[in-house]
């Protein structure tokens, strides 16, 4: 029987704590995939015919003819939001030493505390990773809006590649709206941030050494429409439990070119690449349990409703394997 605690009470250790996570400003989904309110756990949003909005029929009307009619249509779509939660069970045994411990001025751990917030750092991890791989994806893309780099195409290649060639083919392709934002990986900002082609354009031709700022690329974008330029950090220990760890970053070797509306909503509609939805706030609470351990205990619980959601497949453009 495991008898070894999730904790370690120890007479010299005070305030210090030290622990690996993903920071809030590593994560970008809440950016990418903006989360707009809904009002029910199942909702509703309408989809509408893209040619109905750019037809230019003849509206000519004879002295005593009939005025043409037009009718406009609509695709309602349901969806509905997934629960999201995980718990973790601490038993009193464990409270009640902590709290002693806490007492006696030994440490200021409370494991409860820890248990939410280590839950609510999985929860999100979870749902940076859900983002990650819904956005990066080959298949969330109109075929004619998406490619696939290789060789000496890859922004990796600083002699061969052509990555501002690239990025404006990909802004003149989405449909109608031009991408304002830009979303890749830290690994694909390493090599874009470096590449002589962008420093040269960024420096204004006077030298292709070193490396550009976020805020310098994005400049050099804004004549195109590109307002944000988010870069994901966020790493992830893709081993089974129980294994050596393996960290790997969320968001990958790709770039998504993508048009975020701030103003668009489930109610009033708006074209805007993605969303997510949520129903309700964020949960965090304890549940007692009797069945933990000898004197029972309490099981800390952390999760969301939400799904992710592409609606406006057209208004975004995908670069497969920017990199390396």
């Amino acid at each position: 029987m495991a008898t070894t605690r999730p904790f370690v009470v120890d007479a010299t250790l005070t305030a210090v704590a030290i622990g690996y996570k993903n920071g809030s400003a590593m994560r970008i989904a809440d950016k990418v995939l903006p989360r707009l309110p809904v009002s029910n756990e199942k909702f509703k949003y309408t989809v509408y015919p893209i040619s109905e909005a750019f037809n230019v029929p003849d509206a000519r009307v004879g002295r005593k003819g009939a005025v043409k009619q037009l009718e406009f249509t609509g695709t309602e779509v349901t969806s509905d939001v997934v629960d999201y939660g995980l718990d973790s069970p601490i038993p009193q045994s464990d409270i009640d030493v902590a709290d002693s411990a806490r007492a006696q001025g030994r440490t200021v751990f409370d494991p409860e505390a820890r248990a939410v917030e280590m839950l609510t750092e999985t929860i999100e991890n979870i749902r940076e990773a859900r983002a990650a791989a819904l956005v990066f994806n080959l298949g969330t893309y109109a075929a004619a809006r998406r490619i696939t780099l290789s060789g000496t195409s890859q922004f990796s290649d600083y002699t061969n590649s052509d990555p501002i060639g690239v990025l404006a083919a990909g802004m003149d392709s989405t449909l109608v709206y031009r991408p304002n934002t830009v979303v890749m990986g830290r690994e694909v900002w390493s090599k874009i941030s470096s590449h002589p082609k962008i420093v040269n354009a960024v420096k204004g031709n006077v030298t292709n050494q070193g490396r550009i700022s976020i805020e310098q690329f994005k400049e050099l974008l804004a004549g195109d429409g590109i307002t944000d330029v988010l870069v994901g950090d966020a790493m992830m220990n893709t081993a089974k439990q129980g294994q050596t760890t393996s960290l790997s970053r969320m968001w990958g070797k790709h770039i998504s070119l993508l048009y975020l509306n701030p103003l668009a909503s489930v109610e009033q509609g708006g074209i805007t690449f993605g969303f997510t939805a949520q129903y309700g706030d964020r949960i965090a609470g304890r549940i007692e349990d009797p069945d933990i351990g000898l004197q029972g205990g309490h099981r800390v619980r952390s999760g969301e409703r939400v799904r992710e959601l592409i609606s406006a497949q057209d208004v975004g453009y995908f670069i497969q394997n920017a990199v390396v």
